[in-house]
């Protein structure tokens, strides 16, 4: 399934007492759409996830759902190291009518690979929408293995996967061994143009939030043969996605919306707010562009 090209993994916005700012949540949104996202996931990692209540991200997904107002793909990320748990969110999520679900795959308990394929059939089995798998093995410890995903692509709804493992040869390995009708998505935004080149539909994206127009310009030049002119986007915008991730996201990617005008608060603990000299290199960087 095609959820577009660029997809921001969107920040939860929040006043100064650290509850939900809906105000500014609709700012972004609408920041988002002018400048080059084709898609948002909600309530995932970079919306601070692991610190949402239950309430605050059905919350959160109906107001979305309600400002995007069918403009693009809203994602709910439903997934949880509990498969019980991950059905009930994912049908909470299915009621206020979100596209589709993202499952990160189970963290701490470490199920194998059957363990991992179990979960996901059973959640996808649990609700109508179309699901897509999120392999991140550095957050999760486990890794879900290609085999694994290939298996689960003829679950009839997992459509997608957002593959953040940085391991090119594995996406390769998915992209052949699923069909054509399947999406892979990099979670990487340093390897957005080569996951690209391999046959991945596009980036789930942090840096989107700030430099989603030039991304989404980079994927074009591609498309249309332009490679070298690519390649060379790549290249000035590498600075900015390693910024974006020079202390856990999404620290540093609130400070830079910040510093363009989209307030949208601090990030709760154990996350912190970047230190001066954080904060030096991102501001250096967003200059240098």
């Amino acid at each position: 399934m095609n959820f577009g090209k660029v997809l921001t993994a969107m920040v939860t916005p929040f006043h100064a007492d650290q509850s939900i700012d809906f105000d500014s949540t609709t700012i972004l949104i609408e920041h988002l759409l002018k400048n080059g996202t084709d898609g948002l996931v909600v309530a995932g990692t970079t919306g601070e996830s692991p610190t949402l209540t239950v309430e605050e991200k059905v919350s959160l997904w109906d107001h979305v759902v309600k400002t995007v107002n069918g403009r693009v793909p809203v994602i709910a990320g439903t997934g949880s190291n509990d498969t019980k748990a991950s059905i009930e969110l994912s049908q909470k999520a299915e009621q206020t009518g979100v596209d589709a679900l993202m499952i990160v795959a189970p963290y701490y308990n470490k199920p194998n690979q059957s363990g991992l394929y179990h979960h996901f059939r059973t959640v996808a089995e649990a609700v109508r929408l179309p699901v897509m798998v999120y392999n991140v093995p550095g957050r999760s410890v486990v890794r879900i293995e290609p085999e694994t995903i290939i298996s689960l692509s003829k679950v009839a709804n997992i459509v997608s996967v957002k593959e953040a493992t940085g391991d090119l040869d594995g996406m390769a390995e998915i992209i052949e061994g699923t069909s054509d009708d399947f999406s892979l998505y990099s979670g990487d935004d340093h390897l957005t143009l080569p996951a690209f080149a391999i046959g991945a539909k596009g980036i789930i994206s942090v840096s989107s939030h700030i430099i989603g127009n030039e991304m989404q310009n980079m994927l074009s030049l591609f498309s249309q043969g332009k490679t070298k002119e690519a390649a060379a986007l790549h290249r000035k915008l590498r600075p900015v996605f390693h910024a974006m991730f020079q202390a856990p996201s999404p620290a540093p990617v609130k400070a830079a919306l910040h510093t363009v005008g989209i307030d949208t608060g601090g990030v709760r603990l154990p996350l912190v707010p970047l230190t001066d000299e954080e904060q030096k290199v991102l501001q250096n960087t967003l200059k240098s562009i």
